[in-house]
């Protein structure tokens, strides 16, 4: 770093001052939401850790096309804090704080502390913002982390020559992928840029393969690990099936015009609020083209944003969430930004305007902060209306698993016919079926009408103590193509078997119906969740 640049910079004592109080930040916007109601993802994934507990291997009782990196994650956070909704918040906290840290790292280490400042502030508050369900322990925020950190260690790896460095670095990246499969995208970033790296420091062949093949082992011993575990448990079939078999088809059932399509409307709600800061970002990747400094980096950063972007497309879904991956580019690229052009202005106009970035950036991240402060001084139940809309019985969730596990024995299993496996972690009570989601079974894929078929026999076969009914438009996705065959099952199944015992409304008051005809089951779908209990 030139003289030039360091009459602009400041210190790093100043600088991790300044990170404190960031981080300090995100910990005062997290505590406020530490009790919002979980969502369905993250409902999956507490079941599954709350049975890991249990001693249940993933993917026996549970199904599900992610990999069990996040349910081993939630497993510990709660044997460390508790089986609730807070714990699990406080659990992504911690993630979200190492996280802001290791964006400020990186950024300084392509850059400046400057730069790693505004880098860290950026990340903290676009992760939290409900633009992108910020609020949810989903695996985009797990993820990031051991993706950042896994990066870093490969950059200090190759320069100060630390093969422990590497060996670490691809394990990190290797964990990453167990908790997403999109995480891929990153270690193929970190091998093109170690080969990148190492040519350009003239090292031998056989050492730049030696290195990349400790690398990419690293990354392997993660999965390799947990496939001998799931093989010893006895459910490797099955976990194969669902995270590759079924994965593969999920991936496949979109177009590219839908791809398109989804992808404008998914980032006019993510950018909205923010859209000054994704102005800045692009500034800062402009600046490979206009800045000294960060010319001799525009393979890191512009490779980087390249595969960040990439981490979000699998499938084309693009939902809110998955943009969490991209946020630490638009994050170093900001704080870059604003760096390079106190430089840019210092250097070629007057000192005087070196502050014009900063009061930018600041502008650009108050307004929307100041936009959403009614979210984050909201009650947990008003929060999560706030986010997910009425349509989506997650606060409805709490007191239908309360009167489950009030009037049923913990032996007892339950069968929740709709996509909201946070009811069985609520209970604490066992599905009687694994399949915990219902999209699998609406969608245009070969192994629909398989899926439903394996549901029906799996609860016939159980004779679940209670049945409970999801009525929600978003616990199914049905398009006008899918196999209405379990729908039909189901009415019949519970008028049969079953007797009626409560209702509950979305966005009621939060009370279950009890006061209605237990012979009325010809209205199944007129109600949010309806509660079936099995005939004596």
């Amino acid at each position: 770093m030139n003289s030039d640049i360091k009459k602009y910079n400041i210190s790093g004592y100043f600088a991790w001052m300044m990170l404190t109080l960031i981080v300090s930040l995100t910990v005062v916007l997290r505590l406020s939401m530490l009790n919002i109601p979980l969502e369905r993802d993250e409902g999956e994934y507490a079941y599954m850790g709350q049975l890991l507990l249990q001693g249940i291997p993933p993917y026996f009782m549970a199904y599900s096309m992610k990999l069990p990196g996040l349910s081993f994650i939630y497993a510990i956070v709660m044997g460390v804090f508790g089986q609730s909704i807070s714990a699990i918040h406080l659990g992504l906290l911690i993630f979200n704080g190492i996280a802001v840290i290791l964006v400020f790292l990186l950024t300084r280490y392509f850059s400046d502390e400057i730069a790693g400042v505004w880098a860290a502030l950026v990340y903290a508050l676009l992760s939290v913002s409900p633009s992108v369900w910020g609020t949810a322990a989903h695996a985009t925020q797990f993820l990031a982390p051991f993706v950042l950190g896994g990066i870093l260690l490969m950059l200090m790896a190759v320069d100060r020559k630390k093969s422990w460095m590497l060996i670490i670095s691809g394990f990190l990246l290797g964990f990453a992928f167990l908790i997403k499969q999109h995480a891929i995208f990153f270690l193929i970033f970190s091998v093109l840029y170690y080969f990148y790296m190492t040519i350009r420091k003239t090292l031998t062949g056989k050492e730049i393969l030696s290195g990349a093949a400790i690398l990419m082992l690293s990354f392997a011993i993660p999965f390799l690990a947990v496939c001998g575990l799931l093989y010893f448990c006895g459910v490797f079939s099955t976990f194969w099936f669902w995270t590759f078999s079924y994965a593969r088809q999920y991936a496949l059932e979109t177009s590219i015009s839908m791809a398109i399509s989804r992808l404008a409307q998914a980032a006019s709600i993510v950018i909205g609020p923010w859209r000054l800061i994704w102005i800045i970002a692009g500034i800062g990747l402009s600046s490979v083209l206009w800045s000294k400094k960060i010319r001799s980096k525009r393979f890191f950063i512009a490779g980087f944003s390249l595969f960040s972007f990439l981490s979000i497309c699998p499938g084309y879904y693009f939902r809110f969430h998955y943009f969490i991956t991209l946020l630490p580019a638009v994050a170093m690229l900001s704080g870059i930004a604003v760096s390079a052009s106190i430089t840019y202005l210092s250097q070629r106009f007057s000192p005087f305007l070196k502050t014009i970035p900063v009061i930018f950036i600041i502008f650009a991240l108050s307004l929307p902060a100041w936009e959403q402060k009614r979210f984050f001084l909201a009650d947990p139940i008003a929060a999560s209306y706030m986010i997910y809309g009425i349509s989506n019985p997650f606060p409805e969730s709490l007191p239908v698993a309360e009167y489950i596990r009030k009037n049923s024995l913990p032996s007892d299993t339950v069968a929740v016919v709709g996509s909201e496996p946070q009811i069985y972690f609520y209970a604490n009570r066992k599905s009687a079926t694994g399949y915990i989601y219902m999209y699998g079974l609406m969608e245009r894929q070969i192994y629909a009408s398989q899926m439903q078929q394996a549901m029906i026999r799996e609860i016939e076969s159980a004779r679940p103590r209670f049945i409970v009914l999801v009525s929600a438009n978003y616990s199914w996705l049905r398009t006008a193509d899918s196999d209405v065959h379990i729908l039909n099952w189901i009415k019949e199944y519970l008028k049969k078997y079953y007797r009626l015992r409560g209702v509950i409304d979305a966005a009621s008051d939060m009370n279950i119906k009890t006061s209605v005809h237990p012979a009325d089951t010809d209205h199944l779908w007129d109600h949010a969740i309806t509660i079936f209990e099995i005939r004596k």
